[in-house]
């Protein structure tokens, strides 16, 4: 149990609590409040079906306490029975103090309230809502399907189709994903808060100026028992002479332009840098990737790599591998980018149009005052995180592209959640990305969960893959587009899936079920064994699955 603290004015808690079938559960109560750091004595009646608490009110909260017996399977909290009860009084104070606006953010904000905490988040650069639902993901994938309409009334797979163009109004397409922004961010971030009775929202830039205080531009001090670093990440901008002056774009830039560029050289051959190249160049832009390494995707194996490139370049996409920036600078109506090569040549590159980086991205670390804070950072920049997404200063919390975990906004808003059930007490069950289900919005698209075989065979695992190229898929054949793959990765000592990778037509909409079954340790034999729908893209699982021991090639339809 937490020792008595001398220097603050010590508060009583009297509760009344429900659930409670003998006097063990009233000393399991009095176990797990002690646990509580702040908390000086517990001591729950069963037959009187109270509990009263000593807590120190500068470490810990009623909200806090009320919260950790709410957040057992049958104990609950009836409600503050009269009593020398300390008020806390200052409304700068809180229970916890959210520092961002995005996916984390808010589904802390919602599990907080939901524990009866009060929370504060603060706010700054992006609009409520974050990356994704400004200048990511919605925008991106509504400009992707617009682009994929555009691409499809051109390019009909089938032959007794005659395709007659089509015009594209690309103001209006800015317009309406403008909409579709304004409708989402009211809808599933504004309003939602709006009935949280323990959230407080506000502008500004957090700076820390003790570890328990933050200061938000002039305003507060707000102090809190616990923080959750919730600030995201933005577009690395490479260190490049003349860069700045002669302009670039961004995503967050290049999406709310109204006039479609003539052309666009895209400096970064990552997943964003993929996406915006297939969208704008079915929309009607000349396009240009420039990339450092020699593939583009180079986190993927090179099998991926190539399918997709091969895809890109069919379209008329532009691949130039093994290219480095050096210095970029205006001439004229262009933008002229100095260009050094694989082989140690240099070449001069001329963009009229616009210039996009999308190099990968930084964390919001900077301003945030982590160094009086106390906070640890990674090399690269990240807040180091546990499995808990616990920070090395044990009132601090990180969620979100801010910490060193995957950069997803599904993983952003599943970590959020889990910083306050590990803050405040409730059993969490810590983040846990070995199955982890991802896709990129390519055409094909490219989607993967758990380990490929480059990343087993790093893990010591024995491993072995089958792939089954779409030409053996029936689904694949009737829609006349067989670009790209499946391939499962086994562990042969044991038969069991540890990862998949797809490249496909709408392929991300089977990575959940390779997720599912990896979590679950299923086996590549199951796999082959289970019944797929005829016709579906799925049933390439089941061929893939074959292929680890028979030539599917040789096998009929529906076939075992």
């Amino acid at each position: 149990m937490s020792k008595p603290t001398t220097t603050n004015e010590a508060q009583q808690l009297n509760l009344s609590v429900t659930g409670m079938t003998c006097d063990d559960c009233a000393t399991g109560i009095d176990k797990l409040l002690s646990k509580i750091p702040g908390v000086e004595s517990a001591k729950t009646s069963h037959s009187a079906a109270t509990c009263a608490c000593t807590f120190d009110p500068e470490v810990t909260s009623k909200e806090a306490i009320i919260a950790t017996i709410n957040a057992t399977p049958k104990y609950r909290v009836g409600g503050e029975l009269p009593g020398e009860i300390g008020n806390r009084g200052d409304a700068r104070r809180y229970d916890l103090v959210i520092i961002g606006g995005g996916s984390a953010a808010f589904s802390a904000a919602i599990t907080a309230d939901g524990m009866g905490l009060s929370t504060l988040m603060i706010n700054s650069g992006l609009p409520f809502g974050g990356t994704c639902v400004n200048v990511g993901c919605v925008p991106s994938k509504n400009l992707i399907r617009a682009a994929e309409a555009a691409h499809h009334a051109r390019h009909p797979n089938f032959t007794g189709i005659q395709p007659r163009g089509v015009d594209i109004d690309m103001a209006q397409v800015i317009r309406d994903k403008r909409s579709l922004v304004a409708y989402l961010q009211q809808q599933k971030y504004m309003d939602v808060v709006k009935d949280l009775q323990g959230v407080t929202l506000l502008e500004g830039r957090a700076t820390f100026i003790d570890p328990k205080t933050v200061r938000v531009e002039g305003k507060g001090p707000f102090t809190g028992l616990k923080f959750l670093i919730a600030t995201g990440a933005t577009t690395r901008i490479p260190d490049i002479e003349g860069l700045a002056e002669s302009g670039y774009l961004t995503n967050e830039t290049l999406f709310d332009r109204e006039e479609l560029p003539a052309s666009i050289t895209i400096m970064g051959a990552g997943y964003i840098g993929l996406e915006i190249a297939m969208a704008y160049n079915r929309l009607g832009s000349k396009v240009r990737i420039l990339e450092f390494t020699d593939r583009v995707i180079r986190t993927q194996t090179p099998d991926i790599s190539a399918e997709i490139e091969k895809h890109m370049r069919n379209e008329g996409i532009e691949i130039l591998p093994n290219v480095r920036i050096t210095k970029v600078e205006k001439r004229g109506a262009g933008t002229v980018l100095h260009c050094k090569c694989a082989d140690g040549s240099h070449t001069e590159l001329v963009e009229r149009g616009v210039l996009l980086v999308a190099t990968g991205i930084v964390p919001n670390t900077t301003g945030l005052g982590l160094d009086v804070a106390g906070v640890e950072l990674t090399k690269s920049g990240h807040i180091a995180v546990t499995e808990l997404m616990a920070t090395n200063v044990p009132h601090i919390f990180a969620a979100g592209d801010v910490a060193n975990t995957p950069a997803f906004v599904y993983t952003a808003a599943h970590e959020g959640k889990t910083a306050v059930q590990a803050a405040f007490g409730a059993p969490p069950r810590g983040v846990d990305y070995s199955a982890l289900p991802w896709v990129m919005f390519t055409d094909p698209q490219i989607a993967g969960a758990g380990m490929d075989e480059v990343q087993a065979a790093a893990a010591d695992i024995e491993a072995g893959t089958s792939t089954i190229e779409l030409k053996h898929v029936a689904r694949s054949i009737a829609a006349n587009d067989m670009r790209g793959f499946i391939k499962l990765v086994r562990d042969t000592k044991n038969d069991r899936l540890i990862g998949a990778r797809i490249i496909a037509p709408e392929g991300g909409e089977l990575v959940q079920m390779l997720s599912l079954a990896i979590k679950h340790e299923v086996t590549v034999t199951e796999l082959a064994d289970d019944l797929y729908p005829y016709l579906t893209l799925s049933e390439g699982i089941k061929l893939a699955a074959i292929g680890f021991t028979r030539d599917v090639s040789k096998l009929s339809c529906c076939a075992s």
